[in-house]
């Protein structure tokens, strides 16, 4: 199955070169997605999974929502509680709740505040 690249013109030469590249993309993730699987494969026939031996774990098929645990992100720990009611806390960022507002217009150090 030999190509006369020689007698084709530059159209003919580029959707060549388009279909090559998507076929060489094809063949590399299905070498990928074997290669996968053969490892897998063999971490799990010592007892292992392949996030174990590799440190990492697999992407999770679906997104978690936004500033949950699961997403990544770390939660920040409260830095401020307050005296009055124990279950408010802060954590320092974002809006001063209303309780640590009135507190320092009453005159109160924030860091009397602190956990």
């Amino acid at each position: 199955m030999a190509i006369d690249v020689k007698s084709m013109s530059r159209k003919e030469l580029e959707k060549l070169r388009d279909q090559v590249d998507k076929q060489l993309e094809k063949l590399a993730n299905q070498d990928k997605k074997a290669a996968l699987e053969a490892a897998e494969k063999a971490a799990k026939a010592h007892g292992f999974s392949l996030g174990e031996l590799t440190g990492s774990t697999a992407a999770p098929k679906t997104r978690a929502k936004r500033g949950t645990a699961k997403s990544g992100k770390s939660v920040n720990p409260p830095k401020y509680r307050n005296p009055e009611n124990p279950d408010q806390t802060w954590t320092g960022k974002g809006r001063r709740p209303e309780w640590i507002k009135a507190a320092q217009d009453k005159g109160v150090d924030i860091e009397t505040m602190a956990i």
